[in-house]
């Protein structure tokens, strides 16, 4: 619908669809969609006026006649009004206020998308403009012999649902996670391993939690006592150099007991990676990358280190190689960044990683766009707010830390303590509770995590999108337990003969295909089928904005609409429908009780939350 009304003020204006805006209206009243595309050519200088006549008889004609953007819209309006295709699914166009042009979509048109979205099933809302581009989105990104805390929790559910979301418009997508498994932190652990003493345990759980008192002890040591900070460094040498047998022992045993437990959790949480990239990997490359940007005039050296200028660059200076040898994160992202594109060769490389970061990778880029070419306008920071507890930002180096899994736990507990259900539909909630909360706010915004808010059935929860999935869920299931030999009346005629919409071959075992009277919708059920016309946008922007947040907005939206037409109408009865009416309003109210549904539950698929039937 939104590409068909572009496409007709593209034509009528002369400016190329995506100069154009076209926003879907916040009060129904207005319409459906709303331009301000009169007032946007209005305002352009003379110049601009000029070059826009050469392409559009409307503007020749009429541009310099015109005395007010209004004046402008209405000649517009005028245009569109002839287009035949266009008016196939309008209802009206109305110039508004200062200049808007407001476009109503046909109910008959709302009905006919609402049988293609339950005929579509899970491939509604899908897109292919990113067919034929690869992007590689890098997220999760837990160090190991570090927690996986709950600003973690948040990256994975960012960057879970950003691919998806790139899927669901046709992407090829990369899912990489870069890990930290080299540098001062496992240097801390380690000193703290032998000053705690070295404990084995087949669980998992207890793994990490020791390594967790073993890397708190050691940066509390590292930042008040000059004799373990110099054996820190030691052992940080020794990492690097693999020469220590009993430190290397150490070391890989503890990584791999970190890199177990991180699997389990990418489990739980539904992700999978197609490639796992380590720092250790890349540190010896990228340090010869820094070593051959120095030979060519690109790093420099300075007080013994290697730097990167970025000062030259209205930017900040960096060093990727210390002055005593070794390679800094800045020189490991250049051997990162060749290994990426050797490997995959991606469009696009998206990071998802904190704002703090946002200098820093300025500075990367350039770095590696000047030492590397082809990197060129393929780099991208997508940063996201901190995850914030009462007293501030979370520290794993004193070891008050909310660890990602004892929070979905939380979550868990007080569901089954709550709701009374069972553990699986209780794990499914819980995850789902917890991602929302981190993806239903703007990308970069902070948050609070509010463990009561997350659970709750009432306002805007993962939750309450999952009870209002089960509540359509349980309508049809109910209808089919009554009906199981039901065949939809398909020759319920409108009275008068008026508009009327023949739904053929509805792909449901409930309703084969049926006519209703569309002067008869109310407004409940109007409002619900204008909300099903924008999921394709709605996804196709989350993706295009790398931002979730978008989704949410829209799916909280049309599950408060479907609730309040639940309380109101009677979908298998309702007592205020003519008894020869009854049949054809039932079905056409089951078709819409299964077209939420279906959105519902495809809208969390891309938000990485499943759709238990029961709740």
């Amino acid at each position: 619908m939104r590409d068909k009304i572009i496409k007709a003020l593209a034509k009528v204006t002369g400016l190329k669809p995506e100069e154009i805006h076209l926003d879907t209206s916040e009060n129904e009243e207005f319409g459906d969609y709303s331009s301000n595309i009169a007032m946007q050519l209005f305002s352009q200088s003379k110049e601009q006026r000029a070059k826009s006549k050469e392409k559009n008889e409307l503007l020749i004609n009429q541009l310099t006649n015109l005395k007010s953007p209004q004046e402008l819209a209405e000649a517009i309006v005028t245009k569109l009004k002839s287009d035949k295709q266009l008016m196939d699914v309008i209802e009206k166009i109305e110039m508004a206020g200062p200049g808007f042009i407001n476009f109503w979509l046909k109910k008959d048109a709302l009905v006919d998308n609402m049988i293609q979205n339950v005929n579509d099933k899970n491939s509604y809302g899908k897109s292919d403009f990113g067919k034929g581009k690869k992007i590689m989105v890098e997220y999760a990104h837990p160090n190991t012999h570090k927690a996986f805390h709950i600003g973690h929790l948040r990256n994975i559910s960012i960057g879970e649902s950003i691919v998806r979301l790139l899927v669901a418009n046709g992407y090829k997508v990369i899912r990489a996670n870069y890990q930290g498994d080299v540098g001062m932190h496992i240097a801390k652990a380690l000193w703290g391993i032998k000053k705690l003493g070295y404990e084995d345990t087949e669980d998992v759980k207890a793994r990490v939690e020791f390594l967790g008192k073993a890397y708190a002890r050691g940066s509390t040591a590292y930042e008040k006592n000059d004799n373990a900070k110099k054996e820190i460094q030691e052992i940080n040498k020794k990492i690097y150099s693999k020469e220590d047998e009993e430190i290397n022992k150490l070391y890989k045993e503890t990584r791999q007991w970190s890199l177990d437990y991180f699997e389990s959790i990418y489990k739980r949480v539904d992700s999978t990676f197609d490639r796992l990239y380590f720092e250790s990997e890349c540190f010896e490359s990228g340090k010869d990358y820094a070593l051959e940007g120095l030979k060519k005039g690109i790093l420099e050296k300075s007080d013994g280190a290697i730097i990167f200028p970025g000062k030259k660059y209205g930017l900040h200076d960096r060093v990727f190689i210390t002055k005593e040898g070794v390679p800094t994160y800045e020189a490991k992202d250049l051997g990162l960044v060749k290994l990426q594109l050797s490997e995959f060769n991606p469009d696009v490389i998206a990071h998802v990683v904190g704002p703090e970061q946002s200098e820093y990778f300025k500075v990367v880029f350039k770095a590696q766009e000047l030492l590397f070419p082809e990197t060129k306008g393929k780099q991208l920071h997508v940063p996201y707010g901190w995850v914030r507890l009462k007293e501030g930002k979370m520290s794993s180096r004193t070891g008050k830390v909310i660890l990602g899994e004892q929070l979905l736990d939380d979550a868990k507990t007080s569901i089954l303590k709550e709701y009374k259900g069972d553990e699986k539909t209780a794990e499914q909630i819980a995850i789902g509770a917890v991602k929302y909360s981190f993806l239903k706010v703007g990308r970069e915004q902070d948050i609070a995590f509010d463990l009561k808010k997350s659970i709750s059935l009432e306002g805007n929860s993962g939750p309450y999108l999952q009870y209002t999935y089960a509540r359509a869920h349980s309508v049809l299931r109910k209808f089919e337990a009554l009906n199981p030999k039901h065949e939809t009346n398909s020759n319920v005629k409108n009275s008068n003969d008026s508009n009327v919409s023949n739904l053929k071959n509805l792909d449901l075992n409930i309703v084969s295909d049926l006519e209703i009277r569309i002067s008869d919708l109310n407004a409940e059920e109007l409002s619900i089928l204008r909300a099903f016309v924008h999921f394709p946008e709605i996804i196709s922007m989350s993706a295009r904005n790398y931002s979730p947040n978008l989704l949410c907005n829209y799916l909280y939206d049309l599950a408060q609409k479907f609730n309040l037409f639940y309380q109101k109408h009677g979908i298998l009865r309702d007592e205020s429908i003519r008894v020869e009416e009854q049949e054809s309003v039932r079905d056409f109210r089951l078709a819409l009780t299964s077209a939420t549904g279906q959105i519902l539950k495809n809208g969390l698929q891309l938000l990485g939350i499943e759709s238990p039937e029961k709740m």
